[in-house]
């Protein structure tokens, strides 16, 4: 009975692995059979393509050929593509890691920075004066006053007072982030309600009082005008009016320039910084003026100019001398330049008459 359960056992074994090997067998010749039939179809197409085919193809069809002729054909430019954006990808990292390291060694550097007790006031209450380009333009200028206030070594309080209207508008619109600005206070205020009226002191170029020095008690007001000085001595009458203190920076002691005394905003606050930082006011001037103000250093002591004035006379003097010396030469040369002239006339009389 065993061996017979046993025999039986073997041929059901041996049963099982012929179906297996006949099932492999059946699964392999189906894999051969799909390849060639996918070889075939791709032939199939191709020749289609290329050749074309006799029974008609629909519309769709040949779209399709066409996408994937396409595509066959744009491998190698995806290939090129796929490499410059990682090429790109690279470049992008490593920029950002120099700004990262850029970064770090700007908050470094504000470590060693000195805050300053000096209060200055942009003062925006001309809103209505000027049309939205000049608008604008103030809202660049403001701009540049906050950043050079964040990167200096001794930055001031700043003030952004009577913020409202065009400006306002300008600002939400295209400077939505200055909500998050640091380092200022901006209010709808104005400075002289602000701050304390014994405090201020108006900063305008119309004004006879020469600032040779910065209070730190004091808050400076910046008048906060773009008008291509079509206002003038709009700033110094308002400070006239409100009966606050008024002055203008001592750029006449220092600085001669070709163009007029009237700075933009922005300039005069980054003079104000560059003094806190050099306590030299020339330096200070020709460190933030543009070169197209024709900036140059005040004129020298009146003992020089007198006597570079001397030399200018005596020069002049010189050059008379040899202006009549030139003259008196001329006059002796005269006859004897109307003498070659009337030759020069009989001369050609006379090959006039010979032809």
């Amino acid at each position: 009975m065993a061996s017979e359960a046993y025999g039986e056992g073997t041929e059901s074994l041996v049963a099982f692995a012929k179906s297996r090997d006949s099932s492999d067998e059946r699964l392999e010749q189906c894999g051969i059979y799909e390849s060639k039939a996918m070889e075939e179809d791709g032939q199939l197409k191709e020749n289609a393509w290329n050749m074309g085919r006799n029974e008609p193809m629909s519309k769709r069809q040949m779209k399709k050929l066409m996408r994937e002729k396409q595509w066959k054909d744009q491998k190698e430019q995806r290939k090129q593509k796929r490499k410059e954006k990682k090429l790109q990808r690279k470049l992008e990292r490593q920029t950002r890691s120099e700004e990262a390291r850029e970064e770090s060694a700007r908050k470094r550097f504000k470590r060693d920075v000195t805050p300053s007790n000096l209060r200055v006031a942009l003062d925006c209450s001309f809103d209505s004066l000027m049309v939205l380009k000049d608008v604008k333009k103030l809202h660049k200028q403001i701009q540049r006053c906050y950043a050079e206030n964040r990167k200096a070594a001794h930055p001031v309080k700043m003030y952004l007072t009577s913020h409202s209207g065009q400006l306002k508008t300008n600002m939400d619109e295209n400077d939505k982030g200055w909500v998050n600005w640091k380092g200022i206070t901006v209010t709808s205020e104005h400075f002289s309600e602000a701050m304390k009226k014994e405090d201020l002191v108006y900063l305008t170029s119309d004004s006879p009082n020469v600032l040779n020095d910065l209070d730190a008690t004091k808050a400076y007001i910046i008048g906060g005008l773009v008008d291509h000085n079509h206002h003038k001595g709009l700033t110094y009458n308002k400070a006239l009016e409100l009966g606050i203190t008024h002055a203008q920076l001592p750029l006449g002691n220092y600085v001669k320039m070709d163009s007029r005394k009237v700075l933009t905003v922005n300039h005069v606050f980054e003079i104000i910084l560059a003094y806190l930082e050099k306590q030299d006011w020339q330096e200070a001037f020709f460190t933030v003026l543009p070169q197209r103000k024709g900036a140059v250093p005040a004129c020298l002591p009146v003992s020089t100019e007198q006597k570079e004035a001397e030399d200018d006379c005596d020069i002049c003097d010189a050059t008379e001398n040899g202006r009549a010396s030139e003259a008196l030469a001329q006059e002796d040369n005269q006859p004897s330049k109307l003498k070659c002239e009337e030759q020069g006339t009989k001369i050609s009389e006379d090959i006039d008459g010979e032809t």
